[in-house]
């Protein structure tokens, strides 16, 4: 336990002095805890009886030798009092000459300095409250907003805030400075922008006139680099980084920092952008087919149907993936590997102004399913003058042995019942513009996308089921292709140039 003459001296120094703990434990040679607990309970001390140390009766002499000479070492002060009959250790002397300096390198200008530490200190980590600052700082006009600034702002605000606060407290501009280590020049600058126009020419931006990212000459070399490859200054990628720009500018011994690149790219407008591959056909005759279609659909008459027709598969019957809702402890995979229960081969005709859909399973692509499919619509459209057919350009959809057979059944006499065929082919490379592609995506997202089919017939029936939904909805609310899609079809099915009924996402 500690004495009552240092409890004394703890007590002083802490609430007369304002010394910090850590101050106090240094000298008086103390743990901070213990010092913290005799401030918190000044009655644990004791007096203790005073002993003699060895090293007492010859302090008169060790001051002497100090008075004398200041800057005397330890082992010389040691040696003098040997000659006098000293026999204590160089320990207890060197705690002696710490104690004895300390307490004499310690004026009051220091003291005033530690309080004006303390209360800056107290300002700025927000330990005095509005009430005691407007006791001091009552008569200044802007106290909230240079609070504000002090506490909330950026380190170059709070010095700002904090040269403004103890400057109208009184207090000296050198002890300001030496707690927030800016130069003389630094707060005078920060006091004159504050008489100008208060705390809002304090606080303001500083807005630098001279800014890289402005300098058209800048510019130009940013923009030259990024249109040129970077294979050609040695970088062996395809595609510039804000890194590559900027070594590249090193090189050629021009420092422009990677926000500097980055804010002139980003101010011309640029952004990243993923590239979509864009379906294209090569047909000479692109034009000039896509007109013919374009001329029909537009003087469809009621008695004449345009069918858009085409083959979906083959694909297998399995249990397959897609996007659905999991619970959050449900996984859900898809074997890799996986024993095929069949295949199947769809071919499909869409009629346009009535959309509907007429399907029938092939075992292969080839001119007999055309032909087949042909007949079909035939018997099924009696009611029609004439039915145009719409293919893409595969070799069945185009060969010899289908426009003869077209040929030979538009030769039988009308008295038969059937009507006309003709053909308004796709360009080549063209699939994108085929309709019924919208219509296959939206069936194979509603029911061949997350199945697992126990058979070839039962994934045959769920496809019936859904193409039987489809034309009673349309027979129920008969309307023409493209402004109602039926389920999840992801493309609206109506002949337009701009459209991609292709979408292999969901095939």
């Amino acid at each position: 336990m500690l004495s009552r003459e240092q409890v004394d001296t703890i007590q002083r120094l802490h609430w007369r002095k304002k010394w910090p703990l850590r101050k106090i434990a240094r000298y008086l040679h103390l743990a901070r805890r213990s010092i913290k607990k005799y401030l918190v309970s000044p009655s644990l001390a004791r007096i203790r009886p005073q002993r003699s140390g060895k090293l007492d009766p010859y302090k008169p002499a060790v001051a002497e030798l100090l008075q004398q000479a200041p800057t005397i070492r330890c082992a010389e002060i040691a040696q003098h009092l040997h000659s006098l009959g000293y026999r204590g250790g160089a320990t207890i002397l060197r705690e002696h000459l710490r104690q004895v300096r300390t307490s004499r390198s310690w004026s009051p200008l220091d003291a005033i300095r530690q309080e004006v530490f303390d209360w800056m200190r107290a300002v700025l980590q927000g330990a005095l409250n509005g009430a005691a600052l407007a006791k001091e700082l009552g008569h200044v006009a802007e106290l909230d907003g240079l609070l504000v600034g002090v506490r909330e702002g950026r380190l170059s605000q709070r010095n700002r805030g904090m040269v403004i606060l103890a400057r109208e407290r009184g207090i000296n501009q050198s002890h300001a400075r030496s707690f927030l280590h800016i130069s003389k020049q630094t707060a005078t600058k920060y006091w004159r922008l504050y008489q100008r126009g208060g705390t809002a020419a304090l606080f303001a931006k500083r807005v630098n006139s001279r800014q890289k990212s402005k300098d058209e000459g800048i510019k130009q070399a940013v923009f030259a680099l990024l249109h040129s490859p970077p294979s050609t200054h040695g970088i062996n990628r395809s595609t510039w980084r804000l890194t590559d720009l900027q070594q590249v500018f090193r090189g050629r011994g021009e420092q422009l920092s990677r926000d500097v690149i980055r804010t002139i790219i980003k101010e011309a407008g640029y952004k990243w952008r993923k590239a979509h591959i864009v379906l294209t056909s090569k047909d000479p005759e692109y034009r000039a087919k896509i007109e013919v279609i374009k001329k029909i659909l537009s003087e469809l008459k009621s008695d004449e149907a345009f069918f858009s027709i085409d083959e979906f598969g083959p694909f297998a019957v399995k249990k397959r993936g897609g996007r659905k809702r999991v619970a959050p402890e449900e996984s859900y995979t898809v074997p890799q590997w996986q024993k095929s229960k069949g295949y199947l081969i769809i071919t499909g005709a869409l009629e346009l102004s009535r959309n509907q859909m007429t399907h029938f399973y092939s075992a292969k692509k080839n001119t007999r399913e055309m032909i087949k499919m042909m007949d079909l619509l035939r018997a099924q459209y009696r009611d029609c003058k004439t039915i145009y057919l719409s293919w893409d350009a595969a070799s069945w959809h185009i060969s010899k042995e289908l426009f003869a057979e077209i040929k030979k059944r538009n030769e039988k006499p009308a008295s038969c019942g059937y009507p006309i065929v003709k053909t308004a082919p796709l360009p080549a490379g063209a699939q994108f513009l085929n309709i019924i592609e919208s219509v296959f995506s939206g069936m194979a997202r509603a029911i061949i996308h997350n199945s697992d089919y126990q058979s070839v017939d039962a994934a045959k029936g769920a496809i019936d089921g859904h193409f039987e939904n489809r034309n009673e909805h349309f027979r129920k609310y008969p309307k023409r292709a493209g402004r109602k899609i039926w389920g999840a079809e992801r493309v609206q099915s109506e002949f337009r140039e701009s459209n991609n009924c292709k979408d292999p996402l969901y095939r």
